[in-house]
Formats: structure tokens, sequence, C-alpha cells
């Protein structure tokens, strides 16, 4: 099985401006590289059969990609709309200034089959494409934005995967985001 950094995956892990919620002290190649010379601790489902989350170690100084609001920081939080590229509609996100999480324990690349980046247009030359990691205390997953659930279901056109709607999930979605945040 071979993995590959696809280019969505790449520009937000891997920013041309380095930024502290990023993946930390590895460039895109050996973090690929790493991908494919070690196996992962655990693989977990994703939220649709052509998705697969590979729990590894972290090996990096990277940070824990969410925090727990508070009575104490609930002050830091700032919004604003945002796109994840220029194809994208802006929507609202939230996210702490001036917090510093710990360093995560896992990173926790998420995959998505060739056939499933094909669909999106995204051609590849491995088996899987990284498409997000999520940095964790935890070797679990981290439940996907409500937005993210929701540009899923709008389909491909929209930035999505064409993925329906599960009820259940986007209901503890909004339940684990709405009681944590990310940070810049």
């Amino acid at each position: 099985m071979r993995i590959v950094l696809t280019e969505f995956a790449r520009l937000r892990l891997f920013p041309r401006t380095s930024r502290p919620n990023t993946i930390r002290d590895v460039t895109p190649e050996a973090f690929e590289r790493h991908l494919n010379e070690h196996a992962p601790l655990a693989v977990l489902p994703g939220y649709a059969p052509f998705c697969v989350l590979h729990v590894q170690r972290n090996w990096t100084t990277t940070r824990c990609l969410t925090v727990p609001v508070t009575d104490a920081n609930r002050h830091l939080l700032r919004s604003g709309y945002e796109a994840r590229n220029e194809r994208e509609l802006a929507v609202l996100v939230r996210w702490f200034e001036g917090v510093e999480p710990p360093v995560a324990n896992y990173l926790v690349p998420i995959l998505y089959s060739r056939e499933q980046l094909a669909k999106e247009g995204t051609a590849i030359d491995a088996d899987w494409g990284v498409v997000g990691c999520l940095y964790t205390s935890e070797p679990a997953e981290i439940p996907m934005a409500p937005i993210t659930m929701m540009r899923n279901a709008l389909g491909v056109a929209e930035g999505g995967s064409g993925v329906p709607l599960d009820p259940a999930a986007y209901r503890r979605s909004v339940g684990f985001w709405s009681a944590n945040a990310n940070w810049r």
C-alpha cells in the first residue's frame, strides 16, 4: 500500500508561511515517507467506506489540534468567514488566539482512496491520499466539524465528497465542537 500527500493536504498541513498550528519539524516529503515506512498503531474507519484514519505516534513537536473551551479561556475565542481554498465558499469558523496546547501524542492522517480522489478531481499515483491530519492527545478521531459534514453532503461541486449527512454523527460533532475549538 502506498500513501501520498494530496496537494489539498500539502497546502493545509505544510503552508508556505509556517504557522504554529500545523505539522512541525518535518518536511512534506519526510512526512509522506514516514507514513509509508511505519505501520500505523491502529487503522480507524472513516466517515465513509473510502476513508480511513491511520493512528501514528507523534514523531514531531506538533501540538494538539483542539483546546477545550473553559470560562478561563472563552474570551480568547475569535470567529470569521473563511474558505479553505479559492474554489470554495467561505463559511463561519472559530478559533482560539493566545493559547498554546500541549504537544500531541498522536498524528492521525485522514486517507481517501485513489478512486474517491479521482471522483473529486484529484488523480494520485498511489493507493491512498492524505486529505488531512488530526493532532490528538488520544489515539482516536476528533469528530469532523459540522460545517465539513454539511459541505460533504453538498457534493463534489461545493468541495465535499457527496456523502449524505448522518444526523447522529452531526449531533456528536456539534457536542464536541461546542466544547472545543481550534487555535492559531
